[in-house]
């Protein structure tokens, strides 16, 4: 497995790290698992995919964003941590906000799964829970939080 060429493969770059909005780390290592603060869909600073699922936006644009957010994702956790050294993905969190009757979570959390495991290929085999959410922090329609086992 090599994710720096898998991510060529795709045409995809890690987007720069984001900061924490507040008094908490980007990405907690505790023993050897590696706890990933929630991601966004920000690419370099810009705020993007903001709005309700189902109302501003559609399922196609929510997988869209939780692939951007499991993208932050593998930044962070190869900056602070390195590709070389993840035994593998353990589980996600996937949050989302929607308008009412709106029903595609699974397939909105699929953006984020299926990068995963493009990258990571068996190492991004994970476990996963989703919540739907009254509101999310600068109106992005979803986020991502992720924990990793670290080889020791």
């Amino acid at each position: 497995m090599n994710p720096k060429e898998n991510l060529a493969k795709l045409h995809l770059k890690l987007p720069e790290v984001s900061t924490p909005g507040g008094n908490y780390l980007s990405v907690n290592i505790r023993a050897n698992i590696a706890y990933v603060a929630i991601q966004f869909p920000i690419l370099n600073e810009e705020y993007l995919y903001r709005g309700r699922l189902g109302d501003e936006l559609s399922t196609e644009e929510g997988y869209k964003a939780m692939a951007l957010c499991a993208l932050n994702v593998l930044a962070q956790i190869d900056k602070k941590v390195g590709f070389e050294k993840i035994m593998g993905l353990n589980h996600i969190d996937a949050y989302y906000q929607s308008g009412a009757g709106w029903d595609d979570a699974p397939k909105v959390v699929n953006g984020a799964s299926d990068l995963f495991v493009n990258i990571l290929e068996a190492k991004g085999e994970h476990a996963r829970a989703i919540f739907g959410v009254a509101t999310l922090p600068r109106n992005f329609s979803v986020g991502l939080t992720a924990s990793f086992t670290l080889i020791n």
